[in-house]
């Protein structure tokens, strides 16, 4: 068997200088550079799809450093109209759904958001929110989205009424759906917040359309990965993103839609003044801590909730 040696330069026919210089050029160049990440594009939520912006428009979202962690659709007002349709057309079947089917859809959701939780801290840490506070953030939500599938099938029971007449009739007064709901999500709050405002609305017989965050969207788009595959129907929500000072006149004046809320106390007046145009119902979610017992309740359903009243004739 042979003995192995070492190859010197001068045995591969290299000489000592052609050898150093060949080493030198290999240091300058250094490791392999990484690959150029390629960020991703949250797309928009109508109708059950994930359709981009009809407007190709985008905006890129940066973390603290300056850097993409990803691109995110710019809704345009067509957008918002695809949506307000898709929701009108959702909400017959979604009202008349028993309270117990929305509560066990609302609970599955929150089953899937608990399998899913490592994905939304990380998202929330990307848009600038420390590890710890992003792991409380999405418990509560996950918490809160069961607390409302509990209320399903309650709320009725405690707001109904049997009215005392001085005729021959039942008087009945029950809590009945508004319709189509547009909510302006908070800014501040990406994925507790936007759960606070939507969840009442929805586990209440509304459809909604929903505008994301601007600055923490990241976690509404993913969130609407998880309705769709928890069997929320079709238009039930529709989740747009893009930037509010466009959006927020449409969502406050169409006429399709029966209320609408906002979260920045700078909107409220024109969306006051929008609202006017049609009588719609103004909801205002300004100042409020997310993560307390107050941003969550029965009445909080009850501010999408219109009271039907019955007569009913007895006796001869």
């Amino acid at each position: 068997m042979s003995k192995s040696r070492k190859i010197s330069a001068r045995d591969r026919g290299d000489s000592p200088d052609r050898a150093a210089a060949g080493r030198q050029a290999a240091g300058k160049r250094g490791p392999r550079s990484a690959r150029l990440p390629v960020a991703k594009t949250y797309k928009l939520y109508i109708d059950g799809r994930f359709p981009r912006s009809e407007s190709g428009r985008y905006y890129a979202l940066r973390d603290s450093g300056g850097e993409v962690v990803a691109n995110i659709c710019r809704s345009s007002r067509k957008d918002f109209r695809d949506a307000v349709v898709a929701a009108r057309q959702a909400f017959a079947g979604w009202s008349q759904a028993s309270p117990f089917l929305r509560g066990q859809i609302l609970y599955r959701t929150a089953e899937m958001l608990e399998g899913r939780s490592d994905q939304f801290v990380a998202e929330l840490a990307l848009q600038g929110v420390s590890k710890r506070r992003a792991q409380t953030e999405v418990a509560r939500t996950i918490d809160r989205l069961v607390y409302y599938a509990g209320w399903s099938d309650k709320y009725q029971q405690v707001f109904s009424a049997v009215n005392p007449v001085s005729s021959s009739h039942f008087n009945f007064s029950v809590p009945e759906p508004m319709g189509v709901v547009a909510i302006l999500a908070p800014q501040s709050s990406g994925l507790l917040g936007f759960v606070s405002v939507v969840a009442p609305a929805m586990v209440g017989g509304n459809t909604c359309v929903v505008l994301a965050s601007q600055i923490q969207p990241l976690c509404a788009v993913s969130l609407a990965e998880v309705l769709h595959a928890a069997d929320v129907p079709a238009g039930v929500i529709n989740v747009l993103t893009g930037v509010g000072d466009e959006l927020m006149e449409h969502f406050a004046s169409h006429m399709d839609v029966n209320a609408v809320l906002y979260c920045e106390a700078e909107h409220g007046q024109a969306v006051q003044k929008q609202a006017a145009l049609n009588i719609k119902r103004v909801i205002s979610r300004v100042d409020t801590q997310w993560q307390t017992a107050a941003a969550r309740g029965p009445y909080l359903i009850m501010d999408t909730q219109e009271i039907k009243t019955t007569w009913h004739p007895i006796g001869g």
